[in-house]
């Protein structure tokens, strides 16, 4: 261990080398930074062949940017090794309401776009991540491991009051680093540890996840209705499966996942309006509980939260790990800011900018998903009158729906440097 005269072990430790926290120190790497990175467990090298992960993630273009700028020196970029792992582009997306039928579709050639965005395992972000992360020399990888004690510059440690961050691990190692970023999930260890509380409610829903056939091909088309209980959801896969996504309340859930396929498929038939036709064909169901979560405050001195650990977000739209390569690019564009103007990349200036820039934008989308979810699931006569008729108008008005297709592709001006056009 260090003494307190001594620089830091490292000047960035990520806790987290999952999808976001591993897109931050690849981002990082060849800055002239010492990075490490902690992890539980290394992701998955190899599977068989025609299975697919579970965990799925609708990519925007912005994120594809960004990890197509994330080029090693040799070999092919994080993006490009995704492709050759594979991924899911869908071109189009209908959005329809179970009350009213109201709908309003979206066409990537509208926009002279190849595609509005990309389906993709979250095994195969994560590895071709930690691929590029095990090339880098300036990176170090810790792995499994897990946190055993973190000691920040408010807080006492016992002997002194360091002005860096310290963080023990499970297997006794003390290490010492100038920023500390928790990146590791919903149910933070690092924004516990931190005494970071949080904001939000359960939804009293789960979101069933699953692989199906179905009778008509998707058309590589993203399709979602909202039903009173909550959206469900056909993502296109390359290989004419759909992933689906299907939030119902917790009893429903427990309800549908006891049931074998057969009058499974058929509930799942008729909660999609038979969009697709007949299902024919599921794989292995899971579900997992949905909640709206915002901690209180994203940074302290020498720490920041990114991703899940700084916000979770209701699946209707798949924006979650959208918001959190976000707050990842972002926090690289603060660490490079400081350190041009010569200041401290774990200090409360540069991780305040950090904080303004991605707070406000993460709340506006939680509002925005959590406001889509309540107005749709709402029987009210009046409340499915005016969004049946929100979604009839503005599915009849170009510039509209070009609007809402380019904020979703991720083409604003004010994005952070990496996920920029």
């Amino acid at each position: 261990m260090k003494t307190p005269d001594t620089e830091p072990t490292f000047d960035l430790l990520i806790v987290g080398g999952g999808m976001v926290g591993a897109a931050l120190a690849a981002a990082c790497s060849g800055q002239g930074l010492r990075i490490a990175v902690t992890e539980t467990r290394e992701p998955a090298r190899d599977w068989l062949a025609g299975e697919i992960d579970l965990r799925v993630s609708a990519l925007s273009r912005a994120s594809q940017r960004l990890l197509d700028r994330l080029r090693p020196r040799r070999g092919p970029s994080v993006w490009e090794r995704m492709t050759q792992l594979g991924v899911s582009p869908y071109r189009e997306m209908w959005v329809w309401d179970a009350i009213g039928g109201a709908s309003i579709h979206f066409d990537s050639a509208d926009l002279g776009e190849p595609d509005l965005g990309h389906i993709v395992e979250n095994r195969v972000i994560q590895l071709a991540l930690w691929e590029y992360l095990e090339a880098a020399p300036d990176v170090t990888l810790l792995c499994p491991v897990r946190g055993a004690a973190l000691s920040l510059p408010e807080m006492p440690s016992g002997t002194a009051r360091p002005d860096w961050a310290r963080l023990t691990l499970s297997d006794g190692r003390c290490l010492t680093t100038r920023l500390l970023v928790g990146a590791d999930g919903r149910d933070s260890w690092v924004r516990a540890q931190a005494g970071i509380l949080t904001s939000g409610w359960d939804y009293d829903q789960q979101a069933i996840v699953a692989h199906v056939r179905t009778h008509e091909p998707h058309r590589e088309t993203a399709w979602q209705r909202f039903l009173p209980t909550g959206p469900l959801a056909f993502l296109p896969l390359a290989d004419g499966r759909c992933s689906i996504v299907w939030s119902v309340t917790e009893e429903r859930a427990q309800a549908l996942l006891a049931l074998d396929d057969a009058p499974f498929l058929g509930e799942l038939e008729q909660a999609s309006d038979r969009r697709l036709g007949t299902v024919t064909a599921v794989g292995r169901r899971v579900a997992f509980p949905l909640r709206l979560q915002h901690a209180d405050a994203y940074v302290r001195p020498r720490l920041a939260l990114i991703g899940d650990a700084a916000h979770a977000v209701h699946p209707l739209a798949g924006q979650g790990v959208n918001l959190g390569l976000l707050d990842a690019a972002q926090l690289v564009d603060e660490i490079g800011a400081a350190r041009e103007r010569g200041r401290d990349i774990g200090g409360l200036w540069t991780l305040r900018r950090y904080e303004r820039a991605r707070r406000g934008d993460n709340l506006r989308m939680l509002g925005a998903m959590d406001g889509f979810k309540r107005l749709f699931s709402n029987a009210n006569p009046l409340l499915v009158a005016a969004r049946n008729t929100g979604l009839a108008v503005a599915d009849r008005l170009p510039p509209l729906k070009r609007l809402l297709m380019a904020q979703a592709l991720g083409q604003g001006a004010d994005l952070p440097r990496l996920a920029r056009r």
